[in-house]
Order: C-alpha cells, then structure tokens, then sequence
C-alpha cells in the first residue's frame, strides 16, 4: 500500500512540474505506467494525447499543441505559421504545429499526435533567434519575431508571398521588431535581396 501511495505521489509532483507527462518520464523513475492510467480513471489525470498525460486541473492554454509538440520533439523549435500564430502576427490559424529541425540522417521523428510539419533548416538559420516560453510548465523554443517573418520570406514558395509580406507589415506595425533586427535575420536566412524593397516601404 505504501509503495502505491509513493508511486502516485511521485506521478502526481511530476505532472506539476513538468507541466505534460510522458510515459517514459514515468518508467524512468521505476514507476509502472499502470499508474496513469489507474489516475486517469480517478480523474486525477487527463490523457492529452497517446503516451502524454496533465493534472486534470491544469488550464490548457491555446498553445497547448505547441507544449505537447515540443514534448514529442526536443530538438525542433516553433517556426514560420505557428510561430506567427504564438506571436500573434498575421491571420494564420495552422492546423498543424510548424517545426524546425536540422537535416539528420536517421529520417524525421514520428509524431501521430499533435499533427506536425517538420521543416529542414540549417547553419545559423537554424540556431539564431531561439526565445525560449514556458507554456503549460514545458520550455517551449520558438523563433523570435523578427526571425519567424525572415523565415517566411525564405520559405514563401512553401507557405505564400503574401503570408510573408501580411507578416512583416503586422510584425512592424505591432513594434514587435526593429529594422535592423529584420535586416540582421533577413541576411542570415539569405533573402535580404527578396526583403529589401518590401523593407522600404515600411520606412
């Protein structure tokens, strides 16, 4: 009884700290994933998602898919729709969580839940302009502004001209970037050419 007790107290501080729980931060720790489950049926635990569980009481914030993605992918970081759509710039609504992650020769991870959209960056497109957020208790990483409307820039045959440009314009008309942080981004994602006469219509 003693050892049930500790292992749902151990479950339970957790999930408070970690915000979402994975069955594997469980069997880590000795515990037997029965567990959850046995905490879902008390209604102590929501199962968010396959092998992903939260406190019941836990406020699930409209980034809830952006916590459980980073969950799934460590390594990726928040880009382009959906990190327009976590800064509030634009009209994007994606139904997928948007992800950067660089090339590796072991294939793309598998995600069956939250729907992702793996995209290959590289060199300093890939490292420069990480913000962290800690969303529902996870650290979730998540380009910054200015770097997000480079991205779009870089990948408008993916995702649209027009989604880049409503990009930059809402993006400088919020004051969440300066002009030479656009620059800065736009010269390491390599579209400073393709940016600059949309630049200097802003000015």
């Amino acid at each position: 009884m003693k050892n049930k007790s500790v292992n749902v107290d151990t479950i339970l501080n957790m999930a408070r700290k970690k915000g979402i729980l994975r069955v594997r931060d469980v069997t880590e720790k000795g515990v037997h994933p029965e567990y959850l489950r046995r905490l879902v049926d008390k209604g102590l635990l929501i199962r968010r998602g396959r092998g992903l569980y939260s406190l019941s009481d836990v406020d699930v914030t409209s980034d809830h898919s952006l916590a459980e993605a980073a969950k799934r992918i460590p390594k990726g970081i928040i880009c382009l729709l959906s990190a327009l759509r976590f800064h509030e710039i634009g009209s994007q609504s994606p139904h997928q969580v948007w992800i950067a992650l660089k090339r590796a020769s072991t294939g793309r991870p598998r995600v069956d839940y939250p729907p992702v959209h793996i995209v290959v960056f590289s060199k300093k497109a890939l490292t420069e302009g990480i913000d962290e957020h800690n969303i529902e208790g996870v650290i979730v990483r998540i380009y910054n502004p200015a770097k997000t409307v480079a991205d779009c820039f870089k990948y408008r045959n993916k995702i649209g001209l027009d989604v880049a440009i409503e990009a930059l314009r809402d993006c400088w008309r919020q004051k969440q970037c300066t002009m030479d942080d656009l620059w800065y981004y736009a010269q390491i994602c390599r579209v400073s050419n393709v940016m600059r006469p949309y630049l200097e219509s802003l000015v």
